[in-house]
């Protein structure tokens, strides 16, 4: 329960935080001053990368949460929800 319920904020980061880097990308890199780069350096970003960018972000998050996940399984139902 506890994984799953970080799946979803994973999730959420990784479709709110790919947009926004893409954007932080464009404006630097349009930005950057007396640098005129190509259209090919411009464009990096493709399908494929942008999943596997969302699933990382899924990925990390519930591997951040197995930790707090299996010391919560060793513990009495009264004792985590005291720890809550």
């Amino acid at each position: 329960m506890t994984v799953t319920s970080v799946a979803g904020p994973g999730a959420v980061g990784g479709l709110l935080g790919i947009p926004l880097g893409i954007v932080a990308h464009r404006l630097v890199v349009d930005h950057v001053g007396v640098v005129d780069f190509p259209a090919y350096m411009k464009d990096v970003w493709h399908a494929p990368q942008l999943a596997a960018m969302l699933l990382a972000g899924v990925t990390i998050a519930v591997l951040g949460a197995l930790v707090p996940a299996r010391s919560a399984a060793r513990m009495t139902i009264a004792s985590v929800l005291h720890t809550e």
